[in-house]
């Protein structure tokens, strides 16, 4: 008896809707495959962005793309030799050979644009300026500042003119690597925030970038280690918030500038995710929602130093693309995928607490002599390719 219904129920059960197909899992070859391909598809959108727009873009717009030609053409020559991911790889070249056209051609219209601004950073979107990370280790909690400066001390003009001074731009034909008082004073100030802490790290990835390696620049990985632990504390109070509009920018840059000082704890599979949610679909930029998107829970009051912001020569259109967000996205977003190719793996948790007092006095009296900078400086780590 047990057999007529079983076949009258056959009718019943071709009407179920399949379950969905198993979705790759991270680490495997094909998860690493689907993820990849996914990150590509973001990027090849923000660069037709930047083709379609090159003529308005501005500087800082384009470092960004810059950072990102590097990490694909290390993308392009980790994922060469094997066949399941040599499609991603010749993808990854395709678009590197891309930006290289853009790139140059991005010259005459950023000398039309402000020559003073190109002629001071210009070493920045050079060929051969930005390098990546050979070794990786992660932040340390305990270097997390206990509290934060009451005011801004940075503007734009002390910040832009420690950095030319720096690359050696300003004044005219001086030698890189030069440090005035001023610029040692303000780029090693504790308890900075937001913007000003990030163009800290930044003088700093930059003095790595020159080859800078006397004086103060001999402990250039301690001021490292120390930024990117407090710009890593920021970014998980920025993700607290539900990542506010505010936040956003300030997020991505952090984790460009810290991927690049080698830090593996910024690339989390979810804040991956979540940068490529704010992605514009038709317009490959990030910014501004559109009219009618909700842009994420505003930020509370007491947050505002977290998003206190050196200005900058920002260049927002009028669809809310943004210039800035867009360089860091993708220099970001290029990260993942350049730590996807060195280690496509998921797993590893940072490094609990080690209990150790904050800091709280200036940390340029408070430091040890660290690795030789011809050596990167990077404490050797297994680099997961993503961390919770």
């Amino acid at each position: 008896m047990a057999r007529p219904v079983l076949l009258g129920l056959l009718p019943l059960l071709a009407l179920l809707p399949l379950p969905p197909p198993s979705r790759p899992q991270p680490g495997t070859a094909e998860g690493t495959a689907a993820l990849a391909g996914r990150v590509l598809s973001a990027l090849e959108g923000a660069a037709s962005f930047l083709q379609e727009r090159l003529p308005e873009v501005n500087l800082d717009g384009v470092v960004g793309f810059q950072v990102l030609e590097v990490q694909l053409r290390g993308v392009q020559e980790a994922w060469a030799a094997k066949p399941l991911l040599q499609p991603l790889s010749l993808r990854a070249g395709q678009l590197a050979n891309k930006l290289t056209t853009l790139l140059r051609s991005s010259i005459p219209y950023l000398q039309l644009r402000d020559p003073e601004y190109l002629r001071a950073f210009q070493p920045s979107i050079q060929p051969g300026f930005w390098k990546l990370p050979r070794a990786w280790t992660r932040t340390n909690a305990s270097l997390v500042y206990a509290v934060l400066e009451a005011q801004d001390s940075f503007s734009e003009d002390s910040s832009d003119a420690c950095l030319a001074q720096l690359l050696g731009t300003r004044p005219a034909h001086a030698q890189p690597c030069a440090l005035s008082d001023f610029c040692a004073d303000l780029m090693t100030k504790p308890s900075c925030s937001g913007y000003s802490l990030s163009h800290q790290l930044l003088f700093f990835l930059w003095a790595r970038m020159r080859g800078c390696t006397r004086g103060l620049f001999s402990h250039t990985q301690h001021y490292i280690d120390v930024f990117c632990a407090n710009m890593m504390d920021q970014n998980r109070r920025a993700e607290a918030l539900g990542h506010a509009f505010a936040t956003q920018d300030l997020f991505m840059e952090n984790i460009m500038f810290c991927g690049l000082s080698g830090f593996a704890d910024f690339y989390k599979l979810r804040w991956l995710e979540v940068i490529l949610s704010w992605q514009k679909p038709q317009e490959g930029c990030f910014g501004a929602p559109a009219p009618g998107i909700q842009a994420g829970p505003p930020a509370p009051e007491h947050q505002q130093p977290l998003l206190r912001r050196v200005r900058r020569r920002e260049k927002q259109f009028t669809d809310g693309c943004s210039c800035h967000s867009t360089s860091t996205a993708v220099a970001a977003l290029g990260g993942f995928l350049y730590i996807l190719a060195e280690q496509p793996r998921v797993g590893g948790k940072p490094p609990p607490s080690t209990g150790k007092p904050l800091l709280q006095q200036p940390i340029r009296a408070h430091h040890p002599h660290r690795a030789a900078p011809e050596a990167w400086g990077f404490t050797p780590a297994t680099p997961p390719a993503f961390l919770p």
